[in-house]
């Protein structure tokens, strides 16, 4: 009888916070299709509209180019997860099974990295992008992304995990270290190597700052950037903002069912959040 109880208790506590997660995303649905009037009014409260404005979609689409957007956005993310992916993988694998000189003063500067506020980077890293002649460009986009200390310091606790007799294993049957790597240790980090690709993914996508800063070319620059360039146009234009902002996450839903077992995998394996 406890066990039930306390399994129904879990249950509701469950619906109640999922609800409350859904809530903002089913009010920007509903908004996106509302008139401005609607959005505005108090007295009577207006929740679902009484005529669902198709219109706003139009209206949006002509405004914003979202394709260019979409090509920006999710270019940006791939390389962004490459480089994450192939740069953590190997510092973390050194980090972990090598013994070089001045490895605990480099591993502790890569935490120091972590540490540090990321707006403190982007003076120097605007001044490298700017002498580069990247701005306004996905590499511009990109270059924040290029090394990870958050992807070197999971990939490093993941390959410290393994067992070393892999090592010796693989060394007796003649494997150097770069075929070690290759054959024998990376493929068995793959859930954290995708763990590491969904929070690269995450963070690049909702990145607002450094967009703007790098790319105020609309043409260039990213989702996250013309919404809030938007928002400052329609400021009173509720419904157009919510529109582009449900197109906006059209990517991220997409990517979320096709690899949903994937990124459930790969939280869990982390252990971290988003």
């Amino acid at each position: 009888m406890k066990k039930t109880i306390s399994t129904t208790l879990i249950y509701i506590v469950l619906i109640i916070v999922s609800i409350t997660m859904l809530t903002p995303f089913v009010w920007m649905l509903l908004t996106a299709f509302k008139t401005t009037a609607e959005t505005m009014q108090v007295d009577p409260f207006v929740i679902v509209p009484h005529v669902w404005q198709t219109q706003n979609f139009g209206n949006v689409i002509k405004a914003v180019d979202f394709v260019r957007l979409y090509i920006n956005t999710l270019g940006m993310i791939a390389l962004r997860i490459i480089f994450a992916i192939v740069t953590a993988t190997l510092s973390g694998y050194a980090f972990a099974r090598l013994e070089f000189k001045g490895k605990n003063l480099m591993f502790a500067i890569v935490l120091l990295q972590m540490m540090v506020p990321v707006q403190s980077f982007v003076i120097p890293q605007y001044v490298m992008v700017s002498k580069l002649h990247l701005t306004n460009t996905i590499m511009g986009l990109v270059f924040p992304g290029l090394v990870s200390a958050f992807g070197t310091f999971l990939m490093r606790q993941a390959f410290k995990q393994l067992p070393r007799e892999l090592e010796e294993a693989a060394r007796l049957d003649g494997c150097n270290i770069p075929q070690t790597f290759l054959y024998i240790m990376m493929p068995l980090t793959r859930s954290s190597m995708v763990a590491l690709g969904i929070f690269t993914a995450v963070f690049a996508y909702k990145d607002l700052m450094w967009p703007m800063i790098v790319c105020p070319d609309n043409r260039a620059t990213t989702l996250a950037s013309a919404l809030a360039k938007m928002n400052a146009q329609y400021q009173q234009k509720y419904p157009e903002l919510m529109m582009a902002a449900l197109i906006s996450c059209v990517p991220m839903i997409v990517i979320y069912i096709i690899f949903q077992k994937q990124f459930i995998e790969g939280i869990a394996t982390s252990g971290g959040k988003l």
